[in-house]
């Protein structure tokens, strides 16, 4: 993880990448590299007014769907259907599996679902083809939890 933060572009130039410079912005940006895996956007608010910045609901909203539709984050759907994002280190495309019960999130080894999208889009004709996958289930602390209670 060090790794890969010490090759992603600063976070000035994330802010930039996706629009007009401001001190918000920047403070956005910052909090979910700060984070330890995906958050949403209430969550965020709240850590930041808790902090002290003055952000608006809707710029920390706004940010985080810019910054994943300009590649600098991944965007997931929840359980519940709440976009929850995670900063991302590097151009690169990721998968996670999600921890349903903790939140707890890995990144995965994507290459055969990337393959695979690449085959379905070209064999059918289509070009600049996206696609989602969401994997989720119960980490393994939490698996042992639910087996201990008698729960699948």
């Amino acid at each position: 993880m060090e790794r890969e933060r010490q090759h992603a572009p600063t976070p000035l130039a994330d802010v930039t990448l996706i629009g007009r410079h401001t001190q918000q912005r920047t403070v956005v940006v910052e909090a979910p590299i700060q984070a330890e895996g995906f958050v949403d956007a209430q969550a965020l608010h709240n850590q930041l007014a808790t902090a002290g910045s003055p952000v608006g609901l809707s710029t920390v909203y706004r940010t985080l769907t810019a910054l994943a539709a300009a590649g600098r984050a991944d965007m997931i759907r929840d359980t519940g259907g709440e976009r929850l994002f995670r900063y991302r280190p590097g151009p690169e495309h990721r998968h996670y599996l999600i921890c349903t019960q903790c939140g707890l999130s890995r990144p995965v080894d994507s290459g055969p679902v990337e393959e695979w999208a690449d085959t379905i889009a070209r064999t059918c004709g289509f070009a600049n083809a996206r696609h989602t996958v969401e994997l989720s289930g119960a980490c393994p602390d939490c698996g042992r939890r639910l087996a201990a209670a008698g729960r699948p």
